[in-house]
Formats: structure tokens, sequence, C-alpha cells
């Protein structure tokens, strides 16, 4: 079994949308295995988009994820991060297919609603660091 590793983001818990969004995945067929209600700090931001310090949006993605309270799941099951990735959607909403949860909920970046590990590394990588 796959493990990956989702962030409901401050907007979408801020318009209700966690039951919605944790619903499409059980609805997969994908099951929710740890599931908890945080805040990131901006100096666990800044190591978790660490990869993005360099870009211009970097400082404007540390204001979103750190705007209030999340909630991060680790998501299990066959290919669970192909799933979670087509799920969700393409990262800029203006591009997410409509049926994706960008694709429904999503306006601009960066409140895209959901950050989704890209790759076993990272999600083992975002694991350990959240939970």
């Amino acid at each position: 079994m796959e493990q990956t590793f989702i962030i409901i983001k401050p907007e979408a818990v801020k318009r209700g949308l966690i039951g919605e969004i944790l619903g499409r995945f059980e609805r997969k067929g994908l099951r929710i295995t740890r599931l908890k209600m945080d805040t990131i700090s901006e100096d666990v931001a800044r190591v978790h988009y660490g990869h993005h310090a360099d870009k211009p949006f970097f400082s404007g993605l540390l204001k979103a994820i750190t705007a209030g309270p999340v909630v991060m799941a680790i998501i299990e099951g066959p290919n669970a991060i192909a799933h979670v990735r087509n799920l969700i959607g393409a990262t800029n909403p203006l591009e997410a297919a409509p049926g994706t949860i960008r694709g429904d909920f999503a306006v601009e970046n960066p409140y895209n609603m959901v950050h989704a590990s890209d790759a076993p590394e990272t999600a083992k990588a975002e694991i350990e660091r959240f939970f």
C-alpha cells in the first residue's frame, strides 16, 4: 500500500470544505489513516516549501499556508500518490479540470485549496515533518 500526504489549506478550512475534500478521497477508495487539524508556523512553512524559496511567489505561498488552521492527512491505497494528484487537479486553478478539487473550488494561486505530495520520497519526508 502506498501512502501520501495532503494539507487542506486555510482557505478551504475557512470555506467549510474539509468534509467535501476528504470525501472525494474516500469515494475513490482511498483510506485516511491519520488526520489532524493544526496551524503551520512560518518556520515550518519555509522548510516545507523550501524548494520554491527562489521563486517570486514564495512569500505569498508562506502567507497563504500560515493564514489559519489546516487539516493534514495521510492517505493510503494502491497508487495513492497518482490518484490523489489526479483528484486535486492542476496546481493553477485556471488549468484544473472541472470535477477536480482545484477545478471546482479554487479561484487563484496560491489559494488552490490543497497540497499533495508529488512522489514517494516527498510523501515520506512530509509525513515525517508533520506527523
